[in-house]
């Protein structure tokens, strides 16, 4: 069996009570609960893009103040080599003047040193002191072949640290960065960061005649530059823009290395020489991507975006980090979600006790009208449902059914009244039939019959006659033999009992057949008896029988007529069938019994009663002798039980046939039994 058709045989086997619950429970428990999924997922997504949306326009602030400081590191060179001040110190050789005028403009634009060369490259001068130091041999022979800085801003530069040391040797102090061991870092050897991460900008000092007198070279040394990180972190993440305690944060990379940061490590102790994370390290460095997104950086997770840093050859050589603490935001967002849930769990045991409140008013009316019709069926036909409180369809069905019991109850009253006065009619017109000439012919079949029952009669009476005296001598002398013996013939007594036993058999078989030969000395009362019902009574007659088998019962009672019979002899033939087709199924099987409105060919109207079984069904012999007396297939059976049926069916009018159901046309094997009955009209100038 599918899963479908168990689901759905399950399904009409619930009771209202249950598939209310379960209509009603099924939106709250499936679909609520898919709703509700689906918020979250959203909502989680929602959120974490809001995050990166933020991280995003705060590394576009974080981008845009750094190459604001590039910009003004280029204009600021740009401004002081293009001096008229400056162009005359140069040309008249003042070291004094050109050392004020560095010096001065040094503290003015905030640069790290701003160095002043020949055209050969020969250090003039600087705004550091020790100036009159010579230039750097390898920084001196590429001063005279770098290229101008044409742009506004001032390119970025990764200088080695004798590069550096040859143009502000007084830095030394801000190089050398432990490198500290990072979580989730690419392994390295690397100890300390001794390279240098420069804004550099190098501007020709031109004269008069447009020829160039001098080369200024300035710029901004980014390795532990605190001011300089300190103030895009102001401008990026300024005080209460970060709501939930979230902190902001910013750093520059020198590689992958942390050369300025506020990341804190502990305390106020700040993240330099630490180093980003591989995942970072592969998306920024080696593939050139902006990285949007969750990062673990130093100790705790951040929201995080990093942009590559390019030097004036287009070469990565390092990055711009800025970032917040994610765990308020996670927190929150966790905290959204708990409520979210908390609300539509709310929301579901509230509707699920509104739901099962209201289902309360739709099927207790309904569990009372079954209550009360079962009780009905039971005999207790004063049983009613009761005032019901819902005035809805269920409330009028409710007193509508009490109305129908009501009108069933004096149905049933008077039909009874009516069916004694029927019986004495039936009777009256019965005598009146029998002394009339119009049904002649009936009476001449009548005439027949009754001449061969006679006849079986006189040979029955006979035979019953030599049998009884027979009988009558065995039963006498077998209780003189118990007499007579007394205790002796206990060792007999098995024996004694049989031969009882056997008697009684043949005074059975005699009465038997006295029954059929004389119908009119053991009929019955006649009264319009409901097939339907007899069937049903017989049915209850032979449960014990049925309670040792595995025989399902299956019924379909559509007969709407009345028959005129006798009610226990029309029990006595429809249990008669039920136990042959009972034990015609030993293994278990499907009992079926029928009945229908019908008419013969001849245009009688009458019922039309089936008893089927799913036995071995029947075969040409059986059925050439099935209705014949004394024939069995049963080793305790008489065969007298069909035959005397059929006699008291066509006492009747009625008939009994008997085929297999493959011949009927039928799917099933086994066999069937039917008996046709004529109804009340078509009993006029019968018996």
């Amino acid at each position: 069996m599918s899963l479908n058709a168990v689901s759905h045989r399950l399904w009409h086997d619930l009771s209202v009570r249950h598939k209310l619950m379960v209509l009603s429970l099924l939106p709250l428990l499936v679909v609520l609960p898919l709703l509700l999924g689906a918020l979250v997922v959203w909502g989680n997504s929602a959120f974490d893009r809001l995050l990166i949306t933020k991280v995003r326009s705060d590394l576009a602030v974080a981008h845009g103040y750094f190459g604001q400081v590039q910009n003004e590191v280029g204009t600021g060179t740009r401004a002081i080599a293009e001096s008229h001040a400056l162009v005359l110190a140069v040309s008249g050789n003042n070291t004094q003047a050109l050392t004020l005028q560095l010096t001065q403009a040094q503290q003015r634009l905030g640069f790290d040193f701003i160095n002043l060369y020949s055209p050969q490259g020969q250090l003039l001068t600087a705004s550091w002191q020790g100036a009159n130091a010579p230039l750097h041999a390898g920084a001196a022979s590429s001063m005279s072949t770098d290229t101008p800085n044409d742009g506004a801003a001032a390119p970025i530069q990764r200088l080695s640290q004798s590069e550096l040391m040859a143009l502000a040797p007084h830095l030394a102090e801000r190089l050398n960065i432990p490198i500290l061991p990072t979580a989730s870092a690419i392994a390295s050897t690397r100890t300390h960061e001794s390279r240098a991460l420069v804004m550099l900008s190098n501007v020709a000092v031109r004269d008069a005649a447009g020829r160039i007198v001098a080369w200024l070279r300035a710029g901004v040394l980014l390795n532990q530059n605190l001011p300089l990180i300190d103030h895009i972190n102001k401008i990026v993440y300024p005080e209460g823009s970060l709501p939930l305690g979230s902190v902001g944060t910013a750093t520059l990379f020198l590689d992958d290395v942390r050369i300025t940061t506020n990341v804190r490590l502990f305390q106020d102790k700040r993240a330099i020489g630490t180093r980003v994370s591989q995942a970072v390290h592969d998306a920024v460095l080696d593939r050139g991507e902006t990285w949007l997104d969750r990062a673990f950086v130093v100790n705790d997770w951040y929201v995080s975006g990093y942009e590559p840093l390019v030097d004036g050859t287009g070469q990565r050589v390092g990055m711009l980090y800025v970032g917040f603490l994610e765990t308020p935001y996670r927190m929150t967002k966790f905290g959204i979600l708990a409520l979210i849930v908390g609300i539509f769990a709310v929301a579901m045991v509230l509707a699920a006790w509104f739901s099962m409140r209201r289902a309360r008013s739709i099927f207790q009316p309904v569990e009372r009208m079954n209550d009360t019709m079962r009780r009905v069926e039971e005999g207790e036909s004063t049983a009613r449902v009761g005032e019901v409180v819902a005035q809805d369809e269920l409330g009028a069905l409710a007193n509508h059914l009490d109305q129908l019991l009501d009108v069933i109850a004096d149905k049933t009253t008077a039909l009874r009244r009516w069916g004694e006065e029927l019986d004495a009619m039936v009777a009256e017109r019965t005598q009146e039939l029998s002394l009339s000439n119009q049904s002649l012919q009936a009476a001449q079949a009548q005439l027949v019959k009754s001449e061969k029952l006679a006849a079986i009669g006189q040979l029955t009476a006979s035979v019953a006659h030599e049998i009884n005296n027979p009988i009558a001598v065995m039963q006498g002398n077998l209780d003189l033999v118990r007499e007579l013996l007394g205790r002796h013939a206990e060792p007999v007594q098995a024996e004694l009992k049989l031969m009882d036993q056997q008697v009684d058999r043949m005074r059975l078989i005699v009465t038997q057949l006295l029954q059929y030969a004389r119908p009119n000395d053991y009929a019955g009362y006649v009264e319009p008896v409901d097939v339907n019902q007899a069937l049903s009574s017989s049915l209850v007659l032979v449960e014990h029988l049925l309670a040792h088998t595995n025989i399902h019962v299956e019924r379909s009672l559509t007969a709407t007529r009345l028959v005129p019979f006798n009610r226990q002899e029309l029990q006595r033939v429809l249990i008669n069938l039920m136990i042959n087709a009972i034990q015609a199924m030993p293994e278990g099987g499907t009992l079926t019994l029928r009945t229908a409105d019908s008419a013969e060919t001849q245009g009688r109207t009458g019922v039309l009663c089936g008893v089927c079984d799913t036995g071995a069904g029947l075969s040409d012999t059986i059925r050439e002798r099935l209705f014949s007396p004394f024939f069995t297939t049963k080793n305790d059976g008489n065969g007298l039980g069909l035959w005397i049926s059929v006699g008291l069916v066509e006492r009747y009018g009625g008939a009994i046939t008997a085929a297999n159901r493959r011949d009927a046309g039928e799917d099933s094997a086994g066999a069937v039994f039917g008996i046709w009955l004529p109804c009340e009209d078509a009993q006029e100038g019968a018996i």
